[in-house]
């Protein structure tokens, strides 16, 4: 940072200010995390300088000859992490991001216009799971192919029933298993059963519960699926970067389509992070962390219920909840947006029967940045009881404002009690472990 200071104070000053945000701050984004101090070493090393197009082997340039062998340490580390055997399994490491992974893996085993089945937006999938609307096709994915969504019930768990139902009619070459936004584990028996009745591909996307996933804190997608991709800072906690896990007779299939079909030159220092990342993955410590970031997962959905606020099926089982606040007649969006005034951050998000993503009736909170900061069931029922001043606030606010948001933002800072809040929450976040700048 001293060269920044030096050269370029602007720059420096809003890097300061973000880290002084996220340090007073409680961090709530179930698809956040905080990073190690080794990952940002690697991330701004001189492994950004090396071009690298290609595979460990077979690069494109020169003098890559110490930059395979990190790539092969990061690929057998990620083989490690999940217990897989080598000889059935193999692992791209060169993803940008998990959206490319996504759309990387599909152009390697899919022909355009192929068909292919992802959980609703709604209902708890992602973009690159196919989503559209009646008006507009949201997603690439639902642009290069023919997409039908699956859905949840109305008690907020995955519909397997009518996906079996739906898939026997359109016959997806591929279905899609895995969410942005559900807080439960996944039945993948019972996909691989629906898959095999329609010869599909099973693709999981476990970007959200990766981590989990590593520390066998959760079924394991590895023994229904073909195919796997990953983000690996969320649970993972490692950098911004994708990762795609194949059976060996995809191999090919999926290195082309990574490169040179989707990208060009990997960026090395992603995955020289990635590669020190997973090897904390493989600890007892990592292991502890992500039991820790289920029981507090845990207690919070607990007190939000005896608080008398209805969660997405009743409970969580994984880090993340997804509390529908239609039945308090107030938006996601909003809540959001107070939030954020009092230095907690959230997000809005579509739950089951949402018409709007933009003004959606939820809200979704995540457990893995406060547990990286050392956070223990009883500080997240502190922060519960934050969210719950700060939501009742909101809905007072709301009555006094009426439903445009300008006229409740305006409101909103001008409420005294809305800056006590803050107040106490940077005093209570500061007191736990951060970064030192």
């Amino acid at each position: 940072m001293n060269r920044l200071l030096k050269n370029d104070t602007k720059l420096f000053n809003l890097i300061y200010n973000e880290f002084l945000r996220q340090k007073n701050g409680l961090e709530l984004i179930a698809s956040e995390n905080f990073t190690s101090l080794g990952v940002m070493e690697a991330l701004g090393s001189i492994l950004t300088n090396k071009y690298s197009e290609g595979l460990p082997g077979k690069r494109y340039y020169g003098g890559n000859e110490i930059i395979d062998k990190i790539e092969e340490l990061c690929q057998n580390r990620a083989l490690e992490s999940f217990n897989l055997d080598k000889n059935k399994w193999g692992v791209n490491v060169q993803s940008y991001s998990g959206s490319v992974a996504n759309l990387a893996a599909y152009n390697g085993i899919l022909k355009p216009n192929d068909r292919i089945m992802g959980l609703d937006l709604p209902s708890g999938g992602h973009l690159t799971h196919g989503y559209y609307t009646h008006k507009k096709k949201i997603s690439a994915t639902s642009v290069f192919y023919q997409s039908l969504p699956y859905y949840v019930k109305e008690d907020g768990y995955i519909d397997y029933d009518r996906l079996e139902t739906d898939a026997k009619s359109f016959k997806p070459n591929m279905i899609i298993c895995g969410y942005s936004a559900y807080p439960r584990d996944l039945d993948y028996e019972r996909f691989r059963y629906i898959a095999d009745l329609n010869k599909s591909y099973l693709l999981c996307d476990m970007a959200h519960f990766s981590g989990l996933v590593a520390a066998k804190e959760c079924r394991n997608p590895f023994d229904y699926c073909d195919i796997i991709t990953s983000t690996t800072h969320k649970t993972l906690g490692g950098p911004r970067s994708g990762m795609i896990f194949y059976k060996k007779q995809f191999e090919d299939f999926i290195n082309f389509s990574v490169f040179p079909a989707i990208q060009g030159g990997p960026h090395q220092h992603q995955i020289g992070a990635l590669c020190y990342q997973l090897n904390i993955v493989n600890t007892d410590e990592f292991k502890n962390y992500i039991i820790q970031v289920k029981k507090n997962a845990k207690i919070m959905s607990e007190k939000f219920i005896e608080k008398n606020y209805k969660l997405c099926t009743n409970g969580t089982e994984n880090h993340l909840i997804l509390i529908d606040l239609r039945d308090k007649n107030i938006s996601g969006s909003k809540i959001e947006k107070i939030c954020e005034y009092v230095d907690i951050s959230l997000n809005k998000n579509s739950v089951p029967g949402d018409k709007s993503a933009l003004i959606p009736g939820g809200i979704r909170l995540g457990t893995p940045a406060l547990t990286t900061r050392g956070f223990k069931e009883t500080d997240f029922i502190k922060v519960v009881d934050f969210l719950d001043k700060v939501i009742n606030i909101a809905i007072e606010i709301q009555k006094d404002s009426g439903t445009k948001m300008l006229d409740f933002e305006k409101k909103m800072k001008n409420n005294n009690d809305l800056l006590s809040i803050k107040k106490e929450i940077n005093n209570f976040a500061s007191e736990f472990e951060f970064y030192e700048i």
